[in-house]
């Protein structure tokens, strides 16, 4: 039975890293830890028991110290995400009931919406407050 602990440690491993967060990690070492029991126990309940326990208070007793390593505010946005604050200048009018708009934020051409849906008139400066699927969501920059 152990083989198959192992398996699943090594599965649960490929799968931690394939994916950003880490979270599946602490199955893969509540599979180590019970391929060690199912050396001593054969009941598959109880190493199944064991695998649920000790994975799950894993995850829990680590994620305080995961959460101070890895601060939210630290990550890099990247990709669109990184766009959200940027200055832009509207290049054709955003029309709220026809959908249309487009903005130019460092040389690269956007399709753009208002925040709260209103018109927002050609070469008017915005800023993006978000990304929504392939749509800026802007409003207009107000100089103080």
């Amino acid at each position: 039975m152990w083989q198959i602990w192992l398996i699943t440690a090594g599965i649960f491993l490929i799968i931690e890293i394939s994916t950003t967060g880490f979270l599946v990690f602490w199955f893969s070492i509540g599979a180590l830890a019970t391929m060690i029991l199912s050396f001593f126990v054969d009941n598959i309940i109880l190493q199944i028991a064991f695998f649920l326990i000790i994975s799950i208070f894993l995850l829990f007793a680590t994620k305080p110290f995961v959460d101070k390593i890895m601060p939210k505010e630290n990550y890099i946005k990247t990709n669109s995400f990184s766009l959200a604050g940027k200055i832009g200048k509207v290049t054709v009018d955003i029309e709220p009931i026809d959908g249309k708009g487009q903005i130019k934020i460092e040389n690269e051409s956007w399709s753009a919406k208002s925040l709260d849906n209103t018109h927002i008139p050609k070469d008017t400066e915005v800023i993006v407050e978000k990304i929504e699927g392939v749509k800026a969501i802007v409003k207009p920059l107000i100089k103080n």
